[in-house]
């Protein structure tokens, strides 16, 4: 029996109509089978993506990862209206009634002159919100997300210590703090137990996170690129040895070295 075309309407609602469709008992099996939990794993890869995308500055690849992303969320938001909680539309709702009331400056008559203004009148509205959640989260850093990737979680907790109190009073504070962290570190190499060597190691990492939001460098950027760099680097020796007729395993640290030291330019 020859099934009929499917016609969707325009836009997100048909992206929208696109996702009720697989879900359905005409759609897909696999579709059909999905939960919030194995969601949200997809979901986090498809983030990841988008980032690389924008890293390339490939327009069309993150035009598509976008829509990858866009798919999953609306899948998502589907699973939890089939169990009659919430739908898109109130997705769409409650994100936008929450930037009008994030942005009194733009959408009200509250008036602000720097970005530094703007940080701090929508961390005071977050607060209050989230005072109206629970009191408990509001006077701690239990509101930052667990399953935040370390660096990112860190990045966060810190920002959020430093509103309370906890902060050098300038950047050389978080300097001298890293120095020390870092003597520590490297006078305890060959006598500290591996459990103590991760926690030195936390306490440098922590500091250098410290730092990095002291000079407005967002630490999870800075070593994305870092890594991108890395990678372009040790291809690029690659290739090098490749037109040698060598590989990286047959050539001594010390060649390699040479290589990589003409290569400061990528």
């Amino acid at each position: 029996m020859e099934k009929a075309v499917v016609s969707l309407p325009a836009g997100f609602d048909g992206l929208v109509a696109l996702v009720k469709i697989l879900r359905s008992d005409r759609g897909c099996p696999w579709d059909r089978e999905q939960t919030p939990e194995q969601i949200k794993t997809y979901l986090l890869e498809e983030a990841y993506e988008v980032l690389e995308a924008v890293d390339s500055d490939n327009q069309g690849h993150v035009c598509a990862e976008l829509g990858d992303l866009l798919f999953h969320i609306v899948f998502l938001a589907r699973i939890f209206e089939e169990a009659g909680d919430f739908n898109i539309g109130d997705v769409v709702e409650t994100i936008t009634a929450k930037m009008i009331r994030r942005h009194p400056h733009v959408f009200g008559q509250a008036q602000v002159s720097s970005s530094d203004q703007v940080r701090h009148r929508w961390h005071k509205i977050k607060m209050a919100e989230t005072k109206e959640k629970d009191a408990v989260q509001c006077a701690s850093l239990d509101s930052v997300p667990q399953n935040l990737p370390a660096l990112m979680r860190a990045y966060r907790i810190s920002e959020r210590a430093a509103r309370l109190g906890f902060d050098w009073p300038d950047v050389e504070g978080a300097l001298k703090q890293l120095d020390e962290a870092l003597t520590e570190l490297k006078a305890c190499l060959k006598t500290a137990t591996p459990e103590e060597l991760a926690g030195l190691l936390g306490d440098l990492l922590f500091t250098i996170v410290n730092l990095g939001r002291s000079v407005q460098v967002h630490p999870e950027a800075a070593l994305r690129r870092t890594i991108m760099t890395f990678i372009k680097r040790v291809e690029a020796v690659e290739q090098t040895l490749r037109k040698q007729g060598r590989t990286l395993q047959s050539a001594s640290a010390e060649e390699i070295a040479t290589i990589w030291e003409t290569l400061q330019s990528i």
